[in-house]
């Protein structure tokens, strides 16, 4: 009885469509980030006014993907998708450093949102592809990271453009997001792309801080 109940709940994830929002300042790679994810490749992308939306399965799973503008004009309007959302992807562009501490300030107001309270929050330090990227740990530490509560997170170098990293991110939400006895037949590896200093995760036991 126990093995048709974990195979039907499987089923019922696997058809189940989970809300993500793509989240970040403009020209962090959010865009391209969303088509990597939909399709694995690179696509020629133009500054999102409003909003791209996208099915995309990974893992068997099905995710509702909202790739938001991330330009200063746009941004308020963020809070009118928040609905609903079970995981929030933040995008950072790692070589922009003279908008770390706008992009630390835009994540702590979205993180202080009642309808974001329970959403996990994965944050991709992108374009690692380019020269003078900042890594994990250098951005973690200016996002102010550490100082979250009460928060299911985890922060992971990547590159939106030759596809570094994506898949360790995703792996970690997967894991986040679905409980542990139904996501995996296996154990995901417990290898992460992320810089030293920055927060380590074992996708086998996800990082979650209690209440």
């Amino acid at each position: 009885m126990g093995g048709y109940l974990s195979t039907f709940s499987r089923l019922v994830w696997a058809k189940k469509e989970i809300r993500i929002l793509i989240l970040g300042l403009d020209n962090a790679g959010k865009t391209t980030l969303l088509y990597r994810l939909k399709i694995g490749e690179v696509v020629t992308t133009i500054p999102t006014i409003g909003f791209n939306v996208e099915s995309v399965n990974y893992k068997n799973l099905n995710f509702n993907v909202w790739d938001l503008g991330g330009q200063t004009s746009i941004r308020p309007y963020w809070r009118c998708y928040y609905a609903n959302t079970a995981a929030v992807i933040f995008v950072i562009d790692s070589t922009d450093v003279d908008r770390l501490s706008t992009a630390a300030d835009e994540l702590s107001a979205m993180l202080n949102e009642e309808e974001l309270r329970d959403a996990a929050l994965l944050v991709f330090a992108n374009k690692q592809d380019q020269p003078g990227a900042k890594g994990a740990g250098d951005i973690s530490e200016a996002l102010r990271l550490g100082e979250l509560k009460d928060r299911n997170w985890t922060i992971v170098a990547c590159s939106a453009i030759d596809g570094r990293g994506v898949s360790e991110g995703m792996d970690w939400m997967v894991v986040s997001l679905v409980p542990i006895s139904l996501c995996c037949h296996r154990p995901l590896s417990p290898t992460s792309t992320n810089a030293p200093g920055s927060k380590l995760y074992n996708p086998t036991l996800p990082n979650r801080i209690k209440p």
